[in-house]
């Protein structure tokens, strides 16, 4: 049987791959960035004024949500913040009513926070301001480019969160 041949390498098809991942790079860079610019047309924050939820709310609430009730510990194993910054922001949760503090259901000494309803009512009126901002954005996207661009999201997101060894909660 044959060895199998390897090829020369062709440095100048090697340097075009190169400079195609290193400009694919610099787009998701600069994509990236103006998405947080035109986050405006979906993000919760529009809402402030409103009785929206200020972003920090908006994601502690849907983390909270999906884990369950956390401390403060939890909150900042979570999310890599420091105590005083998540005491400030839970602070201010707890003044509008959002969440509240209970006694550990698992018997712990460190008291959680859960979310109230007043928080679920007010968090899933976010999430559908912003899914009704995303579907207009989108609305002439073919349906597989727009599971595509979710499989893209997460996976991009799965990354981010393997390289800070924080993983999200999925359903």
């Amino acid at each position: 049987m044959d060895k199998p041949v390897d090829k020369p390498v062709d440095k100048a098809v090697e340097k075009d791959v190169d400079e195609a991942v290193e400009t694919a790079t610099d787009r998701v860079e600069f994509e990236t960035m103006l998405l947080s610019r035109h986050s405006h047309l979906h993000a919760p924050r529009t809402r402030v004024g409103a009785g929206g939820l200020d972003r920090s709310a908006y994601v502690l609430l849907t983390r909270i949500r999906m884990h369950g009730p956390m401390s403060i510990g939890q909150l900042t194993d979570a999310f890599g913040l420091d105590a005083s910054t998540l005491n400030r922001q839970t602070a201010a949760m707890l003044r509008s009513g959002v969440v509240e503090r209970i006694a550990d259901p698992d018997g712990g000494i460190a008291r959680k926070f859960r979310i109230t309803e007043e928080g679920e009512r007010r968090l899933e009126a976010d999430r559908s301001f912003n899914i009704g901002g995303l579907e207009r954005i989108m609305e002439h996207w073919p349906a597989e480019d727009v599971i595509r661009f979710a499989d893209f999201l997460e996976r991009f997101n799965r990354d981010i969160e393997r390289l800070e060894g924080r993983p999200w909660p999925r359903a």
